[in-house]
């Protein structure tokens, strides 16, 4: 199985690779301010709420994008179908790992993130720039139905009869806070696992062993389904990952809790 990840060194030695630059927090600032005070030379940037996802609404906060707005964001940023794809951040991953989940679903067959961001780039003493690049538009064409995914629906049966990983902060799962959603709690039979685990100080992913400890201890087993959410499809795509990581398939509700409580019929837990 080839690893979703790459090392800073493996990335230098790439050749040809588009590389895109997720940057992205929660209330701001904007990583677009990020990628102008430095990013890795040729990376391109590209924006989570403009080209990873549809405007918020009903489908959740951050909507999968429709196929032909995703196709010509990523030709835009210079993404095709024959060449490789890395993406990174420099939040553990987080908003990469949905840069790579969405480019999976919508058919690129090789999107890999740096393990460890820009963070891990600066700490191999690989250079950073602040020139932006000029680029070539792509001609990625966008196949969606790449990774699978649950409705609100699937996601509650697999509650049930599956195994379903709530990502976010366990106090979050909890229902203890809600910093960003009206509701606090979680789907009813979703088991806390938050993104923060699957990974090391350094801000790396653990090792495929170790990720396949984590993951049988939350009840994950070959013979049992599993999917994750998250409150908007970002850090799930995190735990979908990692799973990939340990070599064990997952989908995503790219709804997730954001989605989830647009529905006051749907159950809610707390504890």
């Amino acid at each position: 199985m080839t690893s979703p990840l790459i090392t800073p060194a493996g990335l230098a030695a790439l050749d040809g690779a588009t590389v895109l630059d997720v940057r992205w927090r929660l209330g701001g600032p904007p990583g677009a301010e990020s990628y102008r005070e430095g990013h890795i030379e040729g990376a391109v940037y590209c924006d989570l709420d403009h080209d990873l996802a549809a405007p918020p609404g009903a489908a959740g906060r951050h909507p999968l994008p429709g196929t032909q707005a995703f196709q010509s964001a990523m030709r835009r940023l210079g993404v095709s179908d024959a060449r490789p794809v890395v993406v990174y951040d420099d939040a553990g991953s987080t908003v990469a790992a949905r840069a790579w989940w969405v480019l999976r679903y919508f058919g690129h067959q090789d999107v890999r993130v740096l393990d460890g961001g820009l963070p891990a780039w600066i700490a191999a003493g690989l250079p950073a720039t602040k020139e932006t690049p000029e680029v070539v538009e792509g001609d990625f064409t966008a196949r969606p139905g790449g990774m699978p995914t649950l409705t609100a629906g699937e996601a509650a049966s697999l509650a049930g009869q599956g195994v379903l990983l709530d990502a976010r902060a366990a106090e979050r799962y909890r229902g203890e806070v809600e910093p960003v959603d009206p509701v606090a709690g979680h789907v009813p039979g979703a088991v806390s696992a938050p993104t923060t685990d699957n990974i090391g100080p350094d801000g790396r992913f653990h090792d495929p062993a170790a990720l396949r400890t984590r993951f049988a201890d939350l009840g994950v087993r070959e013979d049992v389904p599993a999917g994750a959410y998250c409150g908007s499809g970002v850090t799930a795509a995190h735990e979908v990952l990692a799973l990939a990581v340990a070599g064990i398939p997952a989908a995503l509700y790219v709804g997730s809790w954001s989605n989830w409580v647009a529905d006051p019929s749907r159950p809610v837990a707390t504890g």
